[in-house]
């Protein structure tokens, strides 16, 4: 028998194994922030602000160009230079370094500051939460409120028979106003669910202000508290100015008795300075602790 070859059929594409080739994800490549765009939005504060300042200064040189006896901003840099040597030093009581009223009359406004915050703020949770309270405080504040700061200086004076206590009652007694008012407006706007739930739970009125009041009204004590501090910076440098003593503003009156004016020019700044501060601190803290900026900001 003859040998017969077999022929063997190729292999079917399904007898064949396929191999799939799967492709890698790759990272997107991370661009880098070019220095241009991380440097606009700090160039485009900082040039105004410079700008407005070298408008301030070109205007305060031509003053005192065509004025006699006004010092120009190069005169009054020296003056602030000599007043820096040494802001500290003590000849005496009435003889006392720059930096000494300065802190005399921030203590004098933590004070009237701080006795302000501790009654203004609970009376206006109590007005803003109760209406009879309301209706009975706001003739009350509407009257008192658009007093001049230097109209209740006389007042405490016969009061408390002292300069110091003074100058602290009239701080206290306008810069209480802003943080009554701001603190009911924000305890009136609450959400009215927030209230019907806590009655549901029956919540005691302790815990409603302590849970469901004080959280939601923060932002708007802060508020309240942020214009404060402006007014009583402001009071206490006139007030200084009538009662003497150690303070920025009575530092202010007697250098004009001594016909300095680049130091008044130089204390000016330091007041707008330290206001400025005290504005931005608290600015800071009520974005810290406002709801609305923190949810904008997790998105």
């Amino acid at each position: 028998m003859k040998n017969q070859a077999q022929i063997v059929p190729p292999a079917t594409d399904a007898a064949r194994v396929s191999a799939q080739v799967i492709a890698l994800k790759t990272a997107p490549a991370v661009k880098a922030v070019p220095k241009k765009s991380r440097l606009r939005p700090l160039l485009q504060r900082a040039i105004p602000a410079v700008g407005g300042i070298m408008v301030l200064l070109a205007v305060w040189q031509v003053a005192a160009l065509n004025s006699t006896g006004f010092p120009g901003p190069l005169s009054t840099w020296h003056a602030a230079v000599t007043l820096f040597a040494d802001p500290f030093y003590d000849a005496g009581p009435n003889d006392q370094g720059i930096g000494w009223n300065v802190l005399a009359s921030l203590q004098r406004v933590a004070i009237g500051f701080g006795l302000a915050a501790l009654v203004g703020i609970p009376a206006g949770f109590l007005i803003g939460r109760f209406t009879f309270l309301a209706r009975m405080c706001n003739p009350v504040i509407a009257l008192l409120r658009p007093v001049s700061p230097l109209a209740w200086l006389p007042i405490g004076l016969l009061l408390f028979q002292r300069a110091e206590p003074a100058s602290s009652w009239t701080i206290f007694i306008c810069s209480i106003w802003p943080m009554i008012i701001n603190t009911a407006e924000g305890v009136r706007r609450i959400p009215q669910d927030y209230l019907n739930v806590a009655r549901v739970l029956r919540l005691s009125e302790f815990t409603i202000m302590r849970k469901i009041l004080f959280p939601a009204v923060l932002p708007a004590v802060l508020t309240g508290v942020r214009l404060s501090i402006g007014i009583a910076w402001l009071v206490i440098v006139a007030a200084e100015m009538l009662t003497g003593g150690l303070g920025i503003g009575f530092w202010i009156w007697n250098e004009w008795n001594n016909l300095n004016v680049e130091n008044i020019l130089v204390a000016i700044v330091i007041i707008g300075v330290v206001g400025l501060l005290l504005e931005q601190g608290l600015m800071l803290l009520a974005r810290r602790f406002s709801w609305q900026d923190n949810a904008q900001g997790g998105k």
